[in-house]
């Protein structure tokens, strides 16, 4: 992992410092301190779904941190397509040295994972069409670069936010917000204000629904940029009807009647599998997807920790087989 990219996972104090672990396993560590026990065991880490894994690179940065150098650990690749109840991690070390850490290092998965299986569905829907991640604003803004890289993992093509893309290693996409059309009072004034100002490398995408009708918009923004415009995109609230099949088929049989075939169209609200399988019926000819919510309000897929062998022997609770599981894919990290 690049010193950058491993900055960019670095933990938490409050994670470093157990302060945000579960209290069991602090008192754990202070009876097993007391008690002089430190056996080293060997971990597990599995999900009962299939799954995109994603929170690996975040958990190499803590454990890199926390485990002393005769730890061993081998973990699955970042965006894995893992199967119900692979072992994905498996963490050999003194217990004392990780104990703390179980639940961030499971809260991590589920959520990194639930967001990039997510996003994995929308990407499979759309393809080739790309997936843009749009959905920072329906998640706590600590944890919004997470999600945006983890839909990255999954399949996005690109996220809105600085720092999720920094996560990512690309650059921040977006178009331009209902809010910017308002405040300038006309839809061209506020593309022309873009044009002036926003660096020649980022596009030029216009949205085309605030004042008047899409297909008119497209139009007037198109003469208004010729060939600087990238592209339109469309965000038709569920009030005027959100944005149909018919609306983008409209759209683009104008502007190339008009001569504005390389201007591309964007499409964004309320966008999810079943609606972009309904799009790809009506061969409505979309060039992109923003996907907000569908990607951030995943459900997190739970990750289970069991220990399975102390000191070399097999051993584990009821209901689990003692001993190492075998998983050819897993990757010894050190």
């Amino acid at each position: 992992m690049s010193a950058d990219l491993s900055a960019g996972f670095a933990p938490s104090q409050a994670t470093l410092t157990g302060e945000n672990a579960d209290i069991y396993f602090v008192r754990t560590c202070d009876i097993l301190q007391a008690e002089q026990l430190n056996p080293v065991v060997s971990m597990e880490v599995f999900c009962r779904y299939p799954a995109v894994l994603a929170g690996m690179v975040e958990i190499r940065s803590l454990l890199e941190q926390v485990l002393p150098p005769e730890s061993e650990v081998w973990g699955l690749a970042e965006g894995a397509v893992i199967r119900p109840r692979e072992v994905v991690l498996r963490i050999t070390a003194p217990y004392q040295t990780f104990a703390l850490y179980e639940t961030a290092y499971l809260g991590i998965l589920a959520h990194e994972t639930g967001w990039a299986t997510a996003a994995g569905e929308v990407a499979r829907a759309a393809a080739p069409t790309p997936v843009l991640s749009f959905g920072a604003r329906h998640v706590h803004p600590d944890v919004s670069a997470r999600m945006e890289y983890a839909a990255m993992v999954g399949g996005c093509s690109g996220c809105a936010t600085p720092e999720g893309a920094r996560l990512a290693g690309v650059q921040a996409s977006g178009t331009l917000p209902h809010a910017l059309v308002l405040c300038m009072g006309d839809t061209i004034a506020a593309v022309k204000a873009f044009d002036r100002y926003m660096p020649a490398d980022v596009r030029r995408i216009a949205l085309v629904d605030t004042f008047k009708d899409e297909a008119e918009e497209s139009l007037r923004v198109a003469a208004a940029l010729g060939d600087k415009l990238w592209g339109v995109r469309l965000d038709t609230p569920s009030e005027r009807g959100r944005v149909t099949a018919e609306l983008v088929l409209e759209v683009r049989a104008r502007l190339d009647m008009a001569g504005y075939q390389y201007v591309h169209i964007v499409v964004s609200g309320g966008i999810t599998p079943e609606r972009i399988a309904y799009f790809k019926s009506a061969e409505a000819p979309i060039d992109a997807y923003g996907v907000g919510s569908y990607i951030a309000g995943a459900r997190p897929i739970d990750f289970t920790a069991d220990i399975k062998e102390i000191e070399g022997k097999p051993i584990a609770k009821r209901g689990r087989i003692p001993g190492i599981t075998q998983n050819p894919a897993l990757k010894r990290w050190w």
